[in-house]
């Protein structure tokens, strides 16, 4: 092995972690169903299929009204990849184009399209971005950077001062125990 091996093999094993990134930061999988959708909606009522000698023509009057709809199923997916601001307004646009395309486009690309589509925008919908993770990473070790707490209230108060009972949110009931202690007419849940 030469050391030009373990650079590259280095370099794809970054580019592989900026890609999970890239991928994990926005709704990907839904911008790929939505484009993989839009891909027989566009294509089918263009396609001659070759059965021996039979050529079956399936073209119809709407193929322009199928190709609008694929290429905007497209737009869509590529939006969602790289304006994930957007992802409500393009997975009910995805959804309402795929529900327009099964009288327009050949039943939604023979419901391939229709199916992919439906899908991709349901997920766009669904999407929500998470929580970057306090993850560290220390040589073959990974811990997390949340902190375990133990004690009450009483044991968190500064030294030297008497805590009042009901001062400041603070709870005299036992853990577990109905809230006694109301605050305008709210209960607290806990």
């Amino acid at each position: 092995m030469s050391a030009e091996t373990s650079v590259v093999a280095g370099q794809f094993t970054r580019r592989k972690r900026q890609f999970r990134a890239w991928r994990g930061s926005r709704p990907f999988w839904a911008g790929l169903f939505v484009m993989l959708g839009g891909l027989p909606i566009a294509y089918f009522p263009y396609a001659n299929l070759q059965i021996g000698h039979l050529t079956l023509a399936m073209a119809t009057t709407a193929g322009a009204g199928s190709l609008i709809i694929g290429v905007l199923l497209v737009v869509l997916g590529f939006s969602l990849w790289f304006q994930r601001h957007v992802r409500t307004f393009a997975g009910i646009a995805a959804i309402l184009l795929a529900l327009v395309s099964i009288p327009v486009s050949n039943l939604g690309g023979f419901l391939i399209g229709f199916l992919f589509a439906l899908i991709g925008g349901a997920m766009a919908v669904a999407w929500a971005e998470g929580e970057p993770s306090a993850t560290t990473t220390t040589g073959t070790a990974t811990t997390t950077g949340t902190a375990t707490t133990t004690g009450t209230a009483t044991d968190k108060a500064p030294q030297g001062t008497d805590r009042i009972p009901g001062q400041a949110g603070e709870r005299d009931d036992p853990p577990g125990a109905a809230p006694a202690n109301e605050v305008n007419g709210r209960h607290s849940a806990g």
